[in-house]
């Protein structure tokens, strides 16, 4: 019955925090499942790698929940929180270790036949999460906040603690030096928001 009452989708995440600092764990599951998949494809963006997705995601949850009971209403939300715990240890990770790099990125086995172009996007794909790997921690952030997670300036300003003229500056040098990245990779910088041809 309970979660009957929490899973209408009328609650919003501010009355779900509420319930859990109450201890109220079928509320706090509902947060999990309303912001996990966001906050996965965040980290694995960050980090190009599913299991330091997984750990980072669990982190970040962990530490909502430990927030709960400090939690205040109507500030800037669930999601923007677990951003900003997912970008701060992805960059925390990076910094304590390097990826090493490798000559050839392994291919994934797939027991399914796929057709040609899915298998060149699929490559695509690999190919550019190589190249955002090989940017500075920060502008990798910026990046992956702003394009493929569709934050505004300020908000992804906000993310990386930076103010928004700081901000703009980051992302300035970070489309150059993605852009660098891809054109030695031999890849059409036409295809990606951001990174003007």
């Amino acid at each position: 019955m309970l979660m009957e009452r929490l899973a209408d989708a009328s609650h919003s995440d501010d009355g779900l925090m509420a319930a859990s600092a109450s201890g109220a764990a079928d509320a706090f599951r509902l947060l999990v499942d309303r912001h996990s998949p966001a906050a996965w494809r965040l980290a694995w963006r960050l980090t190009g790698d599913a299991q330091e997705a997984e750990d980072m995601v669990q982190e970040g949850f962990a530490r909502l929940w430990r927030q709960a009971p400090r939690w205040q209403a109507g500030q800037s939300g669930v999601g923007a929180f677990l951003q900003r715990v997912i970008t701060n240890l992805a960059i925390d990770r990076s910094r304590r270790q390097r990826p090493q790099l490798m000559d050839e990125l392994p291919d994934d086995p797939d027991p399914t036949p796929l057709a040609d172009a899915l298998l060149a996007e699929a490559d695509l794909a690999t190919r550019i999460q190589a190249c955002l790997a090989a940017l500075p921690n920060r502008q990798r952030a910026a990046i992956v906040l702003t394009y493929w997670e569709g934050l505004t300036g300020p908000m992804a300003a906000e993310t990386l603690a930076l103010s928004p003229k700081a901000f703009e500056s980051l992302l300035i040098r970070a489309r150059t030096a993605l852009k660098s990245v891809l054109v030695a990779a031999g890849i059409d910088t036409s295809l990606l928001p951001g990174v003007a041809p």
